[in-house]
């Protein structure tokens, strides 16, 4: 063995302590994905180096022959992956294996329960890539040199899985990674080909180079070379290269949690290719899990990009827009050259012709899993709703197409799950009625029990309960869907149209009439409270409430512009009051003009409580109450 020199420990980041101690302890059901996990790297070393040599011809060695060799010693309890791909100097040696650089890892092991079955689901969101090597192996010795680095300038990194790493620089002839895993004791039938050809075939069959394993004789061919002879036992031919009637589900579940570093299966797929004025290949998966780092908008997000087969950039951004950024996948592009870089994908005219049509091709999935599996299509739109919420503001052409895709909760269904679309709610609309009719809020039990629905019950009129932070701003950009206006119930005068008999609007008149000295006695004790009082058609049980003038920002808006540290527009609500409430009468009949103004403003305070607003000046309020009970209980 070489010579090591300049040997030194190191700890691992307090993460990589977390994670690898849930390694080996959580991930016992599923052990053999060690080898997936370690064969995807190896094949993204390959991706990178192919890569890089298209500026840098030198640093493939004169061994252009990609390839990743699995191999196994029964008596030693090893097995080794060794690939020829980038490999890495000793300053990436320590920043890749030593600690975890993902936006999310906080988060992510805030997550963590110490119950094992929740764990290993969390690890699978997570992605555990080199570290699954400790699931099966009490050591690990990695072997390493940066394609063009000098031989003595490889790196052997060793870790026995606990608090540290050791690190020292040793001869390395040949460029890349080899991984020596020493097995744990009962983890031996790992060191056996035929398994590892199985997992290799079962995991890793679509990974685009071969994966060699040494020739197994037997019979008369028992005596082995000194050398071993090494056969392909993968396909070694890119997935989305191969006609969509070859390719089992199973495979392009595979391919997505090598290209996506997931455990789980993705929701839906949609693989084409392009052929004419432009041509091209996309693979494209909606995944079964959010990403930790889901609501990070500048977080790495992308396609891995190729062009006519050669990988050329892992997080490839300008293919989809922002609120689709949960997507995964490859697009492989005949029309791009092959220098192809960050800065000329954001100016190439060809990408956004392909945004445009990768964009439409994502929606369209998403359309036929609602379509054909609603269970599963409940099952994203938990995950991811609130990103696709985004999507009228950002992508104006797709604007009727997204409104399609979205779900909300509503009064005409109890469960409050955001489960009814917009045409399920067209489908169920009353007779005359030409809006769409919505109320949002800070949580649905606050909005369902809301007094402005009061009128709508009454007439079994289906309201959307919008109560996700973005809804409000979401509702700005999206003013009607299939011909039909949307109607914030707790905004402005109400009118509900053809809802309402002449009858109704004429008694409505009157009643306004009759109780004009009313308004005007609570104009004068709110004062400058309010922008306006008048009689509410909305209410049948409550005495009063808050509505927001049209062009008013609401409750939602408000609060996300002072939590952004922004200032907030002046804007004050509109009281409206019920005439027929008992409450009212009385107040319409007290001759204390003291008395009243205290009455009114607890009306005023009560209506603010019942929108999810806080109040202004809460002691004033428990002293008018305070002083109220008194009287009461004189």
């Amino acid at each position: 063995m070489s010579v090591e020199t300049q040997k030194e420990t190191l700890g691992f980041q307090t993460e990589v302590k977390q994670l690898l101690h849930l390694m080996i302890h959580s991930l016992y059901s599923n052990k053999e994905i060690f080898l997936r996990e370690l064969i995807s790297n190896a094949s993204d070393a390959a991706d990178k180096l192919r890569f890089e040599a298209l500026a840098k011809p030198e640093l493939l060695e004169g061994g252009a022959e990609l390839k990743i060799r699995v191999s196994f010693d029964k008596d030693a309890k090893t097995v080794t992956l060794e690939d020829n791909g980038i490999g890495m100097s000793r300053e990436e040696v320590i920043a890749h294996l030593g600690t975890i650089a993902k936006s999310g890892t906080a988060d992510f092991l805030k997550n963590l329960s110490g119950d094992q079955r929740k764990d290993s689901h969390l690890i699978g969101q997570f992605g555990v890539g080199f570290y699954s090597a400790f699931i099966v192996a009490d050591k690990v010795d990695v072997f390493t040199r940066r394609a063009a680095a000098p031989a003595a300038e490889g790196v052997h990194w060793s870790s026995k899985g606990e608090g540290d790493f050791e690190v020292a620089t040793v001869e390395k002839a040949e460029r890349g990674t080899r991984i020596v895993l020493h097995l744990k004791a009962g983890e031996e039938e790992f060191a056996d080909g035929w398994r590892l050809r199985n997992i290799v075939k079962k995991y890793s069959d679509h990974i685009a180079l071969p994966i060699e394993l040494p020739k197994e004789h037997y019979g008369e061919e028992a005596d082995k070379p000194a050398e071993p002879e090494w056969e392909t036992v993968n396909r070694a031919s890119a997935l989305w290269t191969r006609p969509r009637t070859e390719i089992k589900d199973e495979e392009y579940q595979e391919f997505y949690k090598h290209t996506a570093h997931d455990f789980e299966d993705p929701l839906s797929w949609s693989h084409n290719k392009v052929e004419g004025k432009l041509e091209y290949t996309s693979l494209l998966y909606v995944p079964g899990r959010a990403p930790f780092d889901l609501y990070h908008r500048e977080a790495p997000r992308g396609l891995k990009l190729y062009v006519q087969r050669v990988f050329i950039m892992d997080q490839a951004d300008e293919f989809l827009p922002l609120y689709l950024r949960f997507i995964k996948g490859v697009v492989d592009s005949n029309d791009l050259s092959l220098n192809v870089s960050r800065e000329i994908l954001q100016k190439d005219p060809v990408i956004d012709s392909m945004k445009s049509a990768l964009t439409k091709r994502v929606l369209d999935m998403l359309e036929k899993l609602a379509k054909n599996e609603p269970e599963k299509y409940k099952d994203f739109w938990k995950n991811f709703g609130q990103v696709l919420k985004e999507g009228p503001a950002e992508d104006f052409a797709n604007k009727e197409k997204i409104a399609g895709l979205l779900r909300f909760a509503s009064t005409g269904d109890d469960s409050g799950e955001q489960s009814v679309s917009l045409a399920d709610y067209i489908g169920r609309m009353k007779e005359g009625q030409e809006k769409i009719y919505f109320l949002t809020g800070e949580s649905y039990a606050q909005v369902k029990n809301s007094p402005h629905l009061e009128v709508f019950r009454k007439k079994g009129i289906e309201v959307l309960l919008l109560t996700d932070r973005i809804d409000e701003w979401l509702m700005s950009y999206l003013t009607d869907f299939d011909g039909k206006a949307f109607v914030d119930v707790a905004r402005g005068d109400l009118d509900l149209g053809k809802l309402d008999s002449e009858e109704d609007k004429q008694a409505q008149e009157e009643v306004a009439k009759a109780k004009e000295g009313l308004v005007e006695r609570l104009k004068a004790a709110l004062g400058d409270e309010v922008a306006e009082v008048r009689v509410s058609h909305r209410l049948t049980d409550s005495p009063a409430i808050l509505a927001i003038g049209e062009q008013d920002l609401g409750l939602q808006m408000r609060q996300i512009l002072e939590a952004s540290g922004q200032k907030v527009p002046e804007s004050k609500p509109i009281f409206e009051f019920n005439p027929s409430h008992p409450l009212i009468e009385k107040l319409d009949a007290e001759p204390d003009e003291d008395r009243f103004a205290d009455l009114s403003h607890i009306l005023f305070d009560q209506a603010a409580l019942a929108a999810g607003d806080s109040l202004k000046d809460p002691a004033a309020y428990v002293r008018r109450l305070n002083k109220l009970l008194v009287e009461l209980s004189a």
